[in-house]
């Protein structure tokens, strides 16, 4: 047995930057951890600027997104806790598929590719996108009312305006696009990994019973699709949160259950 992982590895979804995670941050350091929140190639700016100049998120590839994140979670010591939340999930899976990480936390995760549940909530909330096929092409923003339906369906008006101003930016049309055709096209896309991997650190889902962009019965599809007899695949659900779990009224209880499952469950 080694040292166990003194480090914690926040990976953002899309809409959002790093400073999606300020709350976790803070906390965890609390606790004595060394917490990097990596943005996006690109992303690495102040969420005002990217609103103002969106030419970063046009230009995001997954390729450049994961190939980003290894470099960082390679050049550690130790092999880190990595959580990620939403598009941030699927990366979290990668990451591991790929050696990286000594547990990983899927939050309110989008699925890798072979997950074929789509419920109607998820093509309500992503249709401002892919209703029009030019959109591949472009940095696509949300109102408030599509941001809201997405994100912050349980909040009270005001803490979900203050969290829309605060955090959101438009989201690449690209990658949604190739994310939601993945399944539909041959060979392995970026979203791939290996179910079967039996070398993969343990993994825990994490599922808001009141996610309308990725719920629970995404989180759950995903999770089943791991086959490997030894590796760690789990899921939990917490009542009545929604998409936005960094920022979710209760996020610390979310925190803390998700650090405590990595400490006990981390390879080290």
């Amino acid at each position: 047995m080694g040292p166990a992982p003194d480090t914690i590895v926040l990976v953002h979804g899309f809409w959002v930057t790093p400073r999606s995670w300020e709350d976790w941050v803070a906390r965890y350091e609390a606790k004595g951890y060394r917490v990097l929140a990596p943005a996006y190639p690109g992303f690495e700016v102040e969420v005002e600027a990217l609103n103002a100049d969106p030419s970063a998120v046009e230009a995001a590839t997954i390729g450049s997104i994961v190939a980003h994140l290894e470099s960082v979670v390679g050049g550690l010591e130790r092999p880190p806790i990595i959580i990620g939340h939403s598009a941030g999930g699927a990366f979290t899976q990668i990451l591991l598929d790929h050696g990286f990480g000594a547990a990983g936390v899927a939050l309110n995760s989008a699925p890798t590719e072979g997950v074929p549940v789509v419920p109607l909530s998820q093509i309500r909330s992503t249709f401002p996108v892919l209703k029009n096929p030019a959109n591949r092409h472009k940095a696509i923003g949300y109102s408030f009312e599509q941001w809201n339906y997405a994100f912050t369906n349980t909040m009270p008006e005001a803490q979900a305006h203050a969290l829309y101003d605060r955090y959101a930016v438009p989201v690449s049309g690209r990658i949604l696009f190739e994310s939601a055709l993945a399944n539909l096209t041959p060979g392995h896309g970026g979203t791939w990994v290996d179910y079967h991997n039996e070398g993969r650190a343990p993994l825990l889902f994490v599922a808001g019973t009141e996610d309308n962009i990725m719920p629970p019965k995404v989180q759950w599809s995903n999770a089943k699709h791991y086959a490997g007899k030894e590796t760690l695949t789990e899921v939990v659900e917490f009542g009545g949160k929604p998409h936005l779990l960094p920022a979710a009224p209760g996020w610390e209880e979310i925190a803390d259950y998700v650090l405590a499952w990595a400490v006990r469950n981390a390879r080290t």
